[in-house]
């Protein structure tokens, strides 16, 4: 067990559930940390949020809400960059989440970005690495395993929402060309 304090940022309930109990064990302290602005539509973000909130009370855990409906910031930074648009995002809620760690004296932060397979890990890593050596806290970089397929059961065993996309404009777009029968990612639409 670490005696370091870790700040978790979440992407939903369902990556957070069995990510969280497992990094209780391994460190002295471990705070959730909600900041997603980039989630649209509206109802999507309240649908999210919803669930993280009923899975915090029901699992008694301490966690640090930021929020906030960015959609206008975040479309500020990513339109006309669609194919940079995930490292906009990532960087955008990496930094925030390394911002807060840093002010609430944690040792480390980390994501359950990480350990979904529809994230890319090695751009996450990289961009965690960037804004821990800028805001003074060491990226937790270990991912969980099992974690996301396990967080997803057990969020369909407590009945919580569970999202079937990434959460941004362009994301939800793509489910819906995927499930049209569009083959293949789309760049952007």
């Amino acid at each position: 067990m670490s005696s370091g304090r870790l700040l978790l940022h979440i992407c939903c309930a369902p990556c957070a559930i069995h990510t969280f109990s497992e990094l209780r064990r391994d460190f002295k302290e471990v705070f959730a940390f909600w900041y997603n602005p980039n989630i649209h539509p509206f109802l999507e973000y309240q649908r999210r949020l919803g669930a993280v909130k009923i899975w915090a009370e029901r699992g008694k855990v301490r966690i640090v809400y930021k929020d906030d409906y960015g959609l206008k910031g975040f479309l500020r930074q990513v339109v006309y960059r669609e194919e940079e648009r995930c490292r906009v995002c990532y960087h955008m809620r990496l930094k925030m989440t390394a911002m807060v760690a840093r002010k609430g004296n944690f040792h480390y932060f980390s994501s359950t970005l990480l350990l979904s397979p529809h994230q890319d890990k090695q751009l996450l890593e990289e961009i965690m690495r960037e804004v821990g050596k800028e805001h003074s806290v060491r990226p937790y970089l270990e991912e969980v395993q099992g974690g996301w397929r396990k967080g997803v059961d057990l969020a369909r065993e407590m009945g919580l929402y569970r999202q079937q996309y990434c959460g941004c404009i362009y994301s939800e777009g793509e489910r819906y060309r995927r499930s049209k029968g569009a083959r293949g990612k789309p760049k952007h639409f």
